[in-house]
Formats: C-alpha cells, sequence, structure tokens
C-alpha cells in the first residue's frame, strides 16, 4: 500500500484555486489528463455530499466519484476518490487532501492521496494527476488574467 503527495507552486490567489476545484463549471475545464475532456461534472459541496465526473477522450469515457469529508474554504478540501467500473461497481476508494496556502501572491497546492492498493497504481495516478495539474495552471493562468483579484463567480 502506498500513497502520493504533489506540490504545486500555481500562479492565482487562493480563493480562485480553492473555486476551480470546487465549482462544477471549472472542472470541466481542467479535470482529466492532457488528451481528455470533461463530458458531465456534479458536484454537491457540503460535507457528505457527493461529486461525480466523466472524463473523455473521445472514444472512451471514465467515470470518477467521492463524496466531500471536510470542505475549508479556502485552505482544505478532502475527498474519496475513486474509479467507476463500467458494469456500475466502484473501484478502490482513495482520499484526496488538497491544503492551499497563499504564497507571495500565489498558492502552494499540496494534493495527497492515500490509500493505494499497489505501488503500480499510485504510479498511474501519478502521471495522470501531474498532467491534470498542468492543464489546471493553464486554466488559473487565463481566470487569474480575467479576474485579478481572485472572485469569480461563474464559469
Amino acid at each position: 500500500m502506498s500513497d502520493l503527495t504533489i506540490t504545486r507552486l500555481l500562479d492565482a490567489p487562493r480563493e480562485l484555486a480553492f473555486q476551480v476545484w470546487t465549482d462544477p463549471d471549472h472542472l470541466a475545464h481542467w479535470w482529466g489528463p492532457a488528451g481528455f475532456s470533461a463530458r458531465s461534472c456534479t458536484v454537491n459541496l457540503t460535507e457528505g455530499g457527493r461529486w461525480r465526473i466523466c472524463i473523455s477522450d473521445g472514444e472512451t469515457d471514465l467515470w470518477a466519484s467521492g463524496v466531500y469529508h471536510e470542505i475549508v474554504p479556502p485552505e482544505r478540501l478532502v475527498f474519496s476518490f475513486a474509479w467507476e467500473e463500467p458494469e456500475g461497481a466502484r473501484g478502490h476508494d482513495t482520499l484526496v487532501t488538497v491544503t492551499l496556502s497563499d504564497h507571495d501572491g500565489k498558492t502552494e497546492m499540496s494534493f495527497h492521496q492515500e490509500i493505494f492498493e499497489t505501488v503500480a497504481d499510485r504510479d498511474g495516478h501519478v502521471e495522470g494527476w501531474q498532467s491534470c495539474f498542468g492543464r489546471l495552471a493553464t486554466y488559473l493562468a487565463t481566470k487569474s488574467t480575467e479576474c485579478p483579484h481572485g472572485t469569480l463567480s461563474d464559469g
């Protein structure tokens, strides 16, 4: 069993970084590795609320979902994460903790996901999340330019 941690400096205020993690209109713009786009995204941003997203590469639809365990705007988000199997069953649940810290007008994001069943499963997620966070950084750069004070109300 293993876990992973990815730390990234985002060129956006913390409030904006939190919002793009929690608003389905924003999530749909960056969630998923390069080559994928979100076809569906729902968020019930309450503790105990559910989230669900479908990403597609044009040939294959991949569904992931989970439950929010802790929501502390704009600094912390804890939720479960599992891929859904084609026959409708849920895969292995992991726990994701996203911590956002102010860093000289930017945001330091610490992403932690635990516990994977195998090292190979963890390593596959590292590559996927790194690609996803590249898309997140690009998306945040466009939103920071549109809204320099970090407040954004719609997609």
